[in-house]
């Protein structure tokens, strides 16, 4: 049996490998593009289209609407710590620490939602392209760091999520 086979320490993590180095600027670039394209488009040709919308496409677009948004704030949370350790800002065990508060499991409604087919197609290219890179990074992570899931909140003190991405965002800045 050779050191691979055993799951030793020595098996190389290809994701782990890409997120800490150079190539990883491909992917945050993808992931906060992503983000900007977004918030350009709900903000702009997205709230126009919007009102062109039936009363159940309407209701459906400001639900996914809400999905998008959340997954990609998720997702940008998860890259911006990758990106802190990769430049030495945070150790490893810090990412792995604040990367506890990232949820990379936001769903969408898909194409069995009564009202789907009624969306706007630019619309729907952005829900699709983030659902494809929250499941990338999603493999990342597990590969990186485990399946493990710690639930550090008591069951009767749930935390904001806007809360937890407003404190992601501000230690990834280092204004924390």
């Amino acid at each position: 049996m050779n050191e691979l086979s055993k799951g030793t320490a020595t098996t190389i993590k290809l994701a782990e490998r890409r997120v800490f180095s150079n190539s990883f600027k491909p992917l945050y670039q993808e992931g906060m593009g992503l983000v900007e394209q977004a918030a350009e488009y709900l903000d702009g040709q997205g709230r126009v289209e919007a009102k062109k919308l039936s009363r159940l496409a309407a209701t459906l677009y400001a639900a996914e609407s809400m999905r998008l948004t959340t997954r990609l704030m998720q997702v940008a949370s998860w890259l911006l710590l990758q990106r802190a350790a990769n430049s030495g800002e945070m150790t490893r065990d810090q990412v792995a620490a604040e990367k506890s508060k990232v949820r990379l499991d936001t769903a969408s409604a898909h194409d069995e939602a009564a009202g789907w087919g009624e969306l706007p197609k630019d619309f729907l290219d952005l829900v699709n392209r983030s659902l494809r890179l929250q499941a990338l990074v999603r493999r990342m992570d597990e590969e990186i760091y485990g399946n493990a899931v710690i639930d550090t909140v008591p069951a009767g003190r749930r935390s904001n999520p806007v809360s937890d991405q407003i404190t992601l965002l501000n230690t990834a800045f280092g204004r924390g």
